[in-house]
């Protein structure tokens, strides 16, 4: 379920507030974060409301994280203390703005999950040059992966995905025939992968899907499965 998210120019304002707070003499916050499970914890536990974009994610409902924090890097703004902002944004993010009272959950994630996504997002949102995991010029089957948050749940290293909670796509797709990688995407419970029960991914696809997107995500998935990128 997607979680409604703080409006961007209310994280805007409360910028400068939390930044005072982060800043505290002696603050080291990244010292025993683990940025790499920060970054698939976002995937999945803020992805589906937050663009970010060396996650791959294009969410909408929150704020554009990279957007967010371009200009407080510009301004001086360090790294530490955008994750002590992160940090409290995932701890009580529930500030109504009278043109738009959304919120997301407070504590969303807690603990060293917390301390990892908020130094991932730290390490990464707003700063130039950052790429995305799938470059602009991969096949149009790529961008259909990234922009649906399949990376979210799979693992396939041609998208530099690392997710678990579906089957890993480098073991499971080398070899079927693209009719069966149709189906598995637009009826996944038709044929379940050893070790995952039904109704674990959504059966809308084929609704949601133009005829054409899920032809190319078809052919990106059938060459690429199983192939380092």
């Amino acid at each position: 379920m997607r979680a409604p998210a703080l409006n961007s120019r209310r994280l805007l304002v409360l910028l400068p507030a939390l930044a005072a707070l982060a800043a505290l003499p002696g603050c080291d916050l990244q010292e025993n974060a683990d940025t790499q499970d920060g970054r698939q914890l976002f995937i999945e536990n803020c992805g589906t409301c937050h663009a970010l974009t060396e996650a791959g994610t294009q969410a909408d409902i929150g704020p554009n994280l990279d957007a967010a924090f371009r200009q407080a890097r510009h301004d001086g703004m360090d790294q530490d203390t955008i994750e002590g902002v992160v940090t409290a944004q995932i701890a009580d993010p529930r500030v109504t703005d009278s043109d738009n009272p959304s919120y997301m959950p407070p504590e969303i994630l807690q603990g060293q999950e917390a301390d990892d996504v908020a130094a991932y997002v730290a390490s990464v949102a707003g700063v130039p040059g950052v790429e995305p995991p799938i470059p602009a010029d991969a096949p149009p089957g790529a961008q259909v992966f990234l922009a649906q948050g399949c990376s979210s749940c799979h693992t396939l290293a041609a998208a530099n995905a690392t997710g678990a909670v579906g089957p890993n796509l480098d073991e499971t797709l080398p070899g079927m025939p693209p009719d069966e990688i149709e189906q598995s995407i637009v009826d996944p419970n038709a044929q379940l992968a050893q070790g995952f029960g039904a109704n674990i991914m959504p059966q809308t696809y084929e609704q949601d899907l133009t005829p054409q997107e899920l032809n190319d995500l078809v052919d990106f998935l059938s060459s690429s499965a199983g192939k380092q990128p």
